[in-house]
């Protein structure tokens, strides 16, 4: 492996911009990308539920573990992926970023290649039991996720090639091409659900095909941009390299998703045994983690600027620059996040009704949003730890931060409150999550976990 300052890093902005300046012009580009599409997707859920119906709702609700599960294994390569290639950015080593780079593109070929089997023998009886045995509600679903699952290929390329251009410092470009997109996605949206009259259909077609035009125009970019890895890299090194490495560091990011797909699959289960209004919740949960997605995605933005910043300075030895970094990320997601939550406590009934004129909906909505997001402000700064953690190269350190809540901790308490108290307080499983993993987070910061050097320490095993 190549070391040391090459050419290439007198040119990268990471090592050289002012913290400030740096962190702003590559979090609120992220921040637009990742912002318009959580957009999107509320107003695609406004689309289904006001010109289709609560049952199409419901359905489109039905499939968010599975969306869940899409972006997950999108950032298993992808997330793996930045973590290697930003330091080997930052160390100058292009001839080692190019490798990783194809070998990422292998292994998601081959994580599709596994989903769209999986999905076709074992979908139709998941989506059924989800419903529980509710066919106007699972019968839309299917159609929505044999879509959305088909073009998996292009949505984890689209990944990929996104995220390798945000760590080579082109977050503004992705910006305006996500604008861009997901304008037309939700023109074809509509289209499709409203004058089209294809329900659910229609939003993951709309879907699918925005994905598409992303992708093909990230491709036509980096084939322009010399400073970026070259197209032919992917023709010259083995797209079978380094999938221990990359599947290592991003399977903790990776598995908080799936954690997240685990727990809205069992809440919804969950909403099958109680005695409530089935379709009614079901509906409003979907509402929920639509708003909450959007409301995520800003602090996801942060802590990928973290990843970032992190990974190309700690790669050149400038680990002063990444604690700064470090400490600003912190503070801007704490920020956001403590605004989520006053919206969450104030405005559940307001966001309910622009989703459902459904009364039952709306009421549902609020109940759920406001125990919901009760501590929901201390989620942002430990996803930023987490992925600086991670850019760092130490998956066992972001694991503890982002499995642990998902995994262990929601599950558990989801099964304990419903049996307790039943479906009224259900959602309080969800602060007292938060709870614990602050005092986990607050140990690991005490006991001098907060910044580590990349080698030399017991935890270089973590990162080999």
């Amino acid at each position: 492996m190549s070391v040391g300052p090459a050419p290439e890093t007198r040119k990268n902005q990471f090592l050289t911009r002012p913290i400030g300046r740096l962190f702003l012009s590559n979090a609120l580009p992220m921040a637009v990308v990742l912002s318009t599409g959580g957009l999107l997707n509320v107003i695609d859920g406004i689309f289904v539920g006001r010109f289709v119906g609560a049952q199409a709702l419901a359905a489109v609700s039905l499939a968010f573990p599975v969306v869940m599960l899409l972006t997950a294994l999108t950032t298993l390569a992808g997330g793996g992926m930045s973590s290697l290639l930003a330091r080997h950015l930052g160390a100058g080593s292009r001839t080692e970023a190019e490798a990783v780079f194809a070998g990422a593109h292998g292994l998601a070929l081959a994580i599709s290649a596994v989903l769209v089997a999986g999905a076709l023998a074992l979908g139709p009886a998941t989506v059924s039991a989800l419903a529980a045995g509710n066919s106007a509600v699972a019968g839309p679903a299917q159609s929505y996720l044999l879509i959305l699952i088909l073009g998996a290929p292009i949505q984890f390329g689209l990944g990929l090639h996104a995220d390798a251009m945000r760590i080579e410092g082109r977050a503004g470009h992705i910006a305006v091409l996500s604008v861009l997109v997901n304008l037309l996605n939700i023109g074809a949206n509509y289209v499709a659900i409203v004058l089209l009259g294809l329900g659910v259909a229609g939003s993951a077609l709309g879907t699918v095909s925005a994905q598409t035009l992303g992708l093909v125009l990230l491709l036509l970019v980096r084939a322009r941009d010399r400073d970026l890895l070259p197209l032919g890299a992917l023709l010259r090194a083995s797209w079978l390299s380094g999938w221990r490495q990359i599947l290592s560091l991003g399977l903790p990011l990776c598995l908080n998703f799936i954690g997240m797909a685990l727990v809205a699959s069992m809440v919804l289960l969950v909403i099958g045994t109680t005695d409530a209004d089935h379709a009614a919740y079901i509906a409003a949960y979907g509402v929920v983690t639509r708003v909450l997605g959007l409301a995520f995605l800003p602090q996801m933005a942060i802590a990928l600027t973290t990843q970032s910043i992190t990974g190309n300075n700690a790669g050149a030895g400038r680990m002063d620059r990444a604690t700064s970094a470090l400490r600003l990320a912190m503070g801007s997601a704490l920020l956001w996040c403590l605004g989520v939550t006053l919206a969450g406590a104030f405005a559940g009934a307001s966001l309910g009704a622009l989703f459902s004129d459904d009364r039952s909906v709306v009421a549902a909505v609020a109940a759920i949003l406001r125990p919901m997001t009760a501590l929901y402000a201390i989620t942002g700064p430990i996803l930023v730890l987490a992925l600086h953690f991670q850019a760092m190269g130490y998956p066992l350190r972001t694991a503890a931060l982002t499995l642990v809540k998902p995994w262990v901790l929601t599950p558990a308490l989801l099964v304990v409150l419903n049996a307790l108290a039943g479906i009224d307080r259900l959602w309080f499983a969800f602060p007292v999550a938060d709870g614990v993993l602050l005092v986990l987070a607050l140990t690991m910061v005490r006991r001098g976990h907060l910044i580590a050097p990349v080698q030399g320490t017991a935890d270089a095993k973590e990162a080999a």
